[in-house]
């Protein structure tokens, strides 16, 4: 049976109104010039000036897509979060991205790669900013906004600088555990759905009993992690600058939907303050052998998004969004991003960007929040104040009262963690490479790290590299040193 024929769409404005021509301007004459009044034209070159929003700051250069996270295991006994409870199915949406690059930076430049996930849970948007390694270059946020600027372009000429990045790493001796990470096999992932994702961060789980406990997050690649070599992705970023965008959209246009397992390492509250070395630290991993890995999900990518401006350009992502049963904990790093994440939409996106189709809440809005720019949904509160006569949303104390926070106290200064007995910045880089590595790993290694150092590392920077890297593991230190500054 044939389909009917599609009525004809005619043309209208942004208000609905039908435009007389998609052709031809309102000019004096077929010869003359055009005319102000011709609103239809003045309103599309209006929108066209407009189509942009400010790039991210970081994460500019990324693609994502909807899915479903299913439970797998109980894991109540740790947290009451809707969203891990036994069997629950919620819909997400997940966006992966380079770091330091721009929007049309190529997708297999060496660099770290985001992992932010939204689950549109029962109790509100719950977020996870995240990235492919479990770690990071800084521990305190006094210095992100220093370290993102090495990654950039220079003041003077707008070139990217390897002196500047090792100039920072080698000044940071916090920076050795990431930057062994960014120079191996992970720093350049096959595609999106080769690699892995962390939470990183550690966050505190809440059950319903009251329990307090530290959790870490690891999606696990269902797919297999692979990489791309250095000399490969140098070939892919000059005939196909969008190839892990591609990969993703066209996998799940074909119905290959990648998936990732979540495993969680648990730290019983008590065991933090006598943790041989601070367990809040972002520049640090959790032994395995100390807390294993628990099953927890999967999570599945499914529907590509029809519109990507909408729904992944003004995707927001914070951690800030944590809900009931979930909480911060006293990293530094992350307690900063509690500020940044949602001040960095409002001023890239608007004030009210909670309301833009992938930002929007599937459970219930009873908010206060009212006008602003590009507000188009009001309040729902039948008076603009709390608490109020007239029937307003109250918060409700009895179930959700219980703030899921930590006890602390003492002076005020300036550092960032009392160091423990194992608190040492080259300890785990070192153990990676030494017993995390084999061969062929510490082989490429050396070679990617040398690459990276001859493109415009002056000599100070160079010699204090080459010390930086002797710190990690003497051997692989003077292995680099014979190739990067011969005799």
């Amino acid at each position: 049976m044939s389909e009917a024929p599609r009525k004809a769409l005619h043309t209208t404005t942004n208000a609905g109104i039908p435009v007389e021509s998609d052709e031809h301007s309102l000019t004096v004459g077929s010869d003359g010039p055009v005319l102000l009044q011709d609103a239809y034209l003045i309103e599309k070159m209006a929108q066209f000036n407009r189509e942009r929003v400010p790039e991210r700051v970081v994460h500019a250069k990324g693609s994502g897509a909807y899915g479903i996270f299913e439970v797998t295991n109980d894991v109540s006994q740790f947290t009451k979060a809707d969203v891990f409870q036994p069997g629950k199915r919620t819909e997400m949406l997940a966006r992966f991205s380079t770091v330091a690059g721009e929007m049309g930076s190529p997708d297999t430049w060496r660099d770290p790669r985001g992992f932010a996930l939204k689950f549109y849970t029962e109790h509100g948007n719950y977020d996870m900013v995240g990235n492919n390694t479990p770690v990071f270059f800084v521990r305190d946020p006094i210095k992100f906004q220093d370290f993102i600027r090495s990654q950039k372009r220079r003041p003077d000429n707008g070139l990217r600088d390897n002196d500047m990045q090792w100039d920072f790493w080698t000044l940071s001796p916090e920076s050795a555990h990431q930057v062994t990470w960014l120079m191996g096999d992970r720093g350049i992932p096959r595609t999106w759905r080769n690699m892995n994702g962390y939470s990183s961060h550690t966050y505190m789980w809440v059950n319903a009993a009251g329990e307090k406990f530290w959790v870490k997050y690891h999606f696990k690649t269902d797919q297999g992690i692979d990489f791309l070599s250095q000399a490969d992705a140098d070939a892919m970023a000059g005939c196909d600058t969008d190839y892990h965008r591609r990969d993703l959209f066209e996998s799940i246009r074909s119905g290959n939907a990648p998936s990732w397992t979540l495993k969680v390492q648990v730290m019983p509250f008590d065991d933090a303050p006598d943790y041989r070395f601070n367990p809040f630290d972002l520049t640090k991993v959790w032994p395995h052998s100390d807390y294993p890995l628990i099953d927890v999900g999967r999570m599945t990518l499914n529907k590509n998004p029809d519109d990507h401006f909408v729904h992944i350009e003004q995707a927001s992502f914070e951690p800030s969004n944590m809900v009931p049963g979930i909480g911060p904990s006293p990293d530094k790093m992350l307690l900063g991003r509690l500020f940044s994440y949602p001040d960095t939409h409002r001023y890239r996106i608007g004030p009210n960007y909670t309301q833009l189709p992938p930002n929007r809440p599937r459970s219930p809005v009873n908010s206060y929040a009212k006008d602003g720019p590009m507000r188009y949904e009001p309040s729902a509160a039948s008076a603009p104040y709390a608490p109020n006569s007239y029937g307003g949303p109250a918060a409700d104390t009895a179930r959700f009262g219980e703030p899921a926070g930590w006890q602390t106290a003492g002076e005020m200064v300036r550092e960032a963690y009392k160091l423990r007995r194992d608190d040492d910045d080259f300890g785990q880089p070192g153990t990676m490479v030494r017993q995390v590595h084999n061969d062929e790993q510490r082989a490429r290694l050396v070679d990617n790290v040398v690459g990276h150092l001859a493109q415009g590392v002056s000599a100070p920077v160079l010699d204090r590299a080459l010390q930086y890297w002797r710190n990690i593991d003497k051997t692989t230190g003077d292995r680099i040193a014979a190739k990067a500054k011969p005799e």
